[in-house]
């Protein structure tokens, strides 16, 4: 299959419909927690294990596929993540207890971890630098539409008809993506990294990268990133549900639904407006609007109708720097090393979202919610700053068209 043959807007939806489906299955559970924890008999402190185990695979299994990414293409990993995923998915419908539902949630992080990273590697290898935000935004919007459309459908769905049916419903909106790729979504006419994939040469290459500054850096601040969401994120439905009559599931599907309505129309807003202006002052400024909405959300909540516009707010300033972040670390390598960049930093933002979820949990069954949003906050604006003086915006490019190979050079002589 070649460019010429696939539009760059069919490859966008392609890539939309495996973020929506990776993010819906993800996000399912941070709003159906107390249903879970109703069903299988689990405590407050013990229910983030199901979030931390799975970030811990995905964590594992993107720095395992980064290299394999480089070697053999992100046309032939994207089949891979999506056809495990969408196996794994199904195989919730068998999980009839905690040991059995935290298994196939260990499953899909394994797949998780394979798809880590591979939506924002194929739009570096297919898209000039100068596109990558428009591509990446409307991509990563694929999360947004997952909290209008999947979230409140999942936790609808896992009211009437139990906690497996959702996961149900992702498996056929994964395996509609395999197909998708499998028809419409050509290798990208890029380098590949060449000689023997090895253990040893896979593990020298992230070590080399992580002796540069700037990637170092990076890493942290996907940590960060990752970090603060989850503290602030996992238990805010419950914190909700049991502070406020008027929080029924239905009530949480609605507030996902209005967060999902931010993240869309600001997600590929925030990344075209990065592509004219550069990325890291709108990350620093959605990260420091982020980190107070954070810190005050306990304050400004007195009602449950008030964690409508704050959720809304936060969504917003969410969506605000991930496609900027995310187009800003496809420059810091060249084609035959984005894969493992991203592998990488994403398996660190996992292992954040892992630590946030095992220490959100007694967190907030023994201080309460508001440390979880304290801890978030102070998270979240660290990344910021971490981006605006540590990590380097190339120059742009002049404009080329979608498709075009054209690529700055990374900073730095060995950014190869």
């Amino acid at each position: 299959m070649s460019r010429s043959e696939t539009r760059p807007g069919t490859i966008v939806f392609a890539l939309w419909l495996l973020v929506f489906s990776a993010a819906s299955q993800i996000m399912i559970i941070s709003p159906i927690l107390p249903q879970i924890g109703e069903d299988l008999g689990v405590g407050d402190a013990a229910l983030g294990t199901l979030v931390s185990a799975y970030a811990l695979m995905v964590g594992v299994f993107a720095i395992i596929s980064g290299p394999i990414s480089d070697k053999i293409g992100r046309r032939r990993i994207l089949l891979l993540g999506t056809g495990v995923m969408t196996v794994a998915l199904v195989l919730h419908a068998f999980a009839d207890d905690y040991v059995s539902f935290l298994a196939v949630r260990l499953f899909a992080g394994m797949a998780g971890g394979v798809l880590s990273g591979s939506a924002v590697s194929y739009v570096g290898d297919y898209f000039p630098y100068n596109r990558r935000g428009w591509a990446t935004g409307w991509i990563m919007s694929g999360a947004a539409f997952g909290q209008i459309i999947g979230i409140p459908l999942g936790v609808v769905i896992a009211d009437r008809l139990g906690i497996k049916a959702p996961f149900a419903v992702f498996a056929v909106t994964m395996g509609l993506t395999w197909i998708l790729i499998w028809l419409k979504v050509p290798q990208p006419d890029v380098k590949r990294s060449q000689g023997r994939l090895t253990v040893g040469g896979a593990l020298r290459d992230y070590l080399a990268m992580l002796a540069r500054p700037e990637i170092a850096w990076a890493s942290v601040a996907f940590f960060l990133m990752f970090l603060g969401i989850s503290l602030y994120v996992v238990y805010l439905p419950t914190w909700l549900e049991r502070s406020f009559a008027e929080a029924t599931p239905n009530g949480i599907a609605a507030l996902f639904f209005v967060g999902g309505i931010a993240n869309v129309f600001t997600g590929p807003q925030a990344g075209k407006l990065s592509d004219r202006i550069g990325r890291k002052s709108i990350i620093l400024i959605a990260c420091t609007g982020l980190s107070i909405v954070m810190l005050f959300t306990t304050v400004v909540v007195t009602s449950f109708w008030l964690a409508y516009p704050v959720f809304f707010l936060t969504m917003v300033l969410v969506a605000m720097r991930v496609s900027p972040f995310s187009a800003l670390l496809t420059a810091l390598v060249n084609d035959h090393r984005r894969g493992s960049l991203m592998s990488l930093t994403v398996a660190l933002g996992q292992v954040g979202f892992a630590f946030g979820g095992a220490i959100a949990g007694p967190l907030f069954a023994q201080r309460g919610y508001g440390s979880n949003a304290a801890l978030g906050a102070a998270s979240v604006l660290g990344m910021g700053l971490i981006v605006w003086f540590f990590i380097p915006e190339p120059e742009m490019v002049p404009r080329a068209a979608p498709g075009a190979l054209e690529t700055p050079a990374a900073p730095g002589p060995d950014a190869g």
